[in-house]
């Protein structure tokens, strides 16, 4: 079964191929912006709504208008102007606020959504990346997976280029175990499980903590930029940020490398995993104003954030399905795993104080996130599995390039 992986390349261009790729990302951030004022002018003043198609179809005359953007390659700035409508769209579906400008200091990259204009030349170990009116990039990084590519997407971090490029490729993961598991998540402990093992949180972030601190506090002796008043950053402020984030960075590396091998160990020895639906966006959210508890709510988000257990749930659902398990989730309101006794399914609310699960009824005592993990198990193993309850990670319903070609077809062809 074929399946699509991303990986992501670090790129070294020469120094006229670095000035060209960052006039390039500035072309496509005044793109986006220029798409998301027409929009915006559009309805304010005519009370007409802007789709993609009437600013692809714009295209052509935006170019002759604008000389510099013919050599960036039609598909790339299609997918800028799909970027904006993609916005637009999760603004509609109430799943994020209403898009702004985007200053090109803040402007990540942009994409290639088919093999128009880019070629990786590559067997998945290091090589260099072709693109049109610009050469040959050299590029380092290693694929565990390496197949035919379908997408790149330029990115410039931290003063660093890479590429990421998604291809379809046959995964080569070996098989699960017959083990079944369920797993809870949390602050304290990162994640324990049916068995009664326990993986501790490694709070990277506070291990960092100090070292960000201190050159925080350089920082503020620093002259920092003002926009408004049009006051620049001083070079000393520009180094001391460039410093913390290269810290954020590595401390974003080591979480990413924690959770890839917490999920190969859970995946390598169960072909059931267990867990609970959780909302963590409403869990991470900030407290409200006048709140008494607001440091409180701050230091259990840095927790919830630090384990990253949105990214360690999608992991282990990928990895287990792509090796022929199942992955289940377990509606947490309706079962109440942390309430609910393991032994005798005897229901009683606790505090979260209370981190030892005591049933008074048949007085089965153990640990309380062991105890919602196995909940969690017995609820997976009486429901009936099929290939159909294993949801493969899929990408957003706000609509992608495929989906959009597709819409397309439809309407040039309507009795298709």
């Amino acid at each position: 079964m074929s399946v699509t992986r991303r990986i992501t390349f670090r790129l070294y261009p020469t120094t006229a191929q670095e000035k060209k790729l960052m006039t390039w990302k500035r072309l496509h951030c005044y793109l986006y912006n220029a798409c998301v004022e027409h929009r915006r002018t559009s309805y304010q003043k005519e009370g007409k709504s802007v789709n993609y198609f009437d600013q692809q179809n714009a295209l052509p005359a935006f170019k002759e208008c604008w000389h510099e953007y013919k050599e960036l390659g039609s598909h790339a700035l299609q997918a800028t102007v799909k970027r904006v409508d993609y916005a637009f769209t999760r603004f509609f579906k109430l799943k994020s606020g209403y898009p702004r400008f985007k200053a090109n200091r803040r402007y990540k990259g942009w994409t290639y959504p088919c093999k128009a204009g880019w070629k990786a030349c590559s067997s998945g170990k290091n090589g260099y990346l072709k693109l049109t009116n610009l050469g040959n990039i050299k590029m380092r990084g290693q694929a565990r997976d390496w197949g035919t590519p379908k997408t790149c997407t330029i990115l410039f971090k931290q003063g660093k280029w890479y590429a990421s490029i998604t291809v379809s490729c046959i995964p080569s993961r070996i098989q699960t175990d017959k083990g079944a598991i369920g797993l809870d998540f949390g602050t304290i402990s990162a994640v324990a499980d049916s068995n009664g093992d326990v993986i501790d949180n490694p709070r990277f972030i506070k291990q960092a903590q100090e070292k960000i601190n201190r050159l925080a506090k350089k920082s503020r002796r620093k002259r920092p930029p003002n926009y408004r008043k049009r006051i620049k950053a001083s070079r000393r402020w520009k180094k001391a940020k460039l410093a913390v984030s290269k810290i954020q960075a590595k401390v974003a590396r080591q979480r990413q490398n924690w959770q890839h091998q917490v999920a190969t160990q859970i995946v390598s020895r169960n072909s059931l995993v267990a867990t609970e639906k959780l909302n963590l966006k409403g869990m991470t959210r900030k407290a409200r104003k006048g709140s008494k508890k607001k440091k409180q709510k701050t230091g259990l988000n840095r927790s919830l954030l630090d384990v990253g257990i949105g990214n360690l749930k999608s992991l282990i659902q990928y990895k287990v399905t792509e090796a022929g398990g199942f992955y289940i989730e377990v509606p947490t309101k309706k079962l109440k795993p942390s309430q609910t006794c393991p032994n005798c399914g005897h229901q009683k609310k606790k505090t979260l104080s209370e981190r030892v699960h005591s049933c008074e009824k048949c007085l089965y005592t153990c640990d309380r996130d062991v105890a919602a993990a196995m909940v969690m198990l017995q609820y997976a193993r009486g429901q009936e599995l099929s290939s159909s309850d294993v949801e493969s990670p899929s990408s957003t319903s706000c609509g992608s390039m495929r989906q959009l070609g597709a819409l397309k077809r439809q309407k040039l062809f309507p009795n298709l």
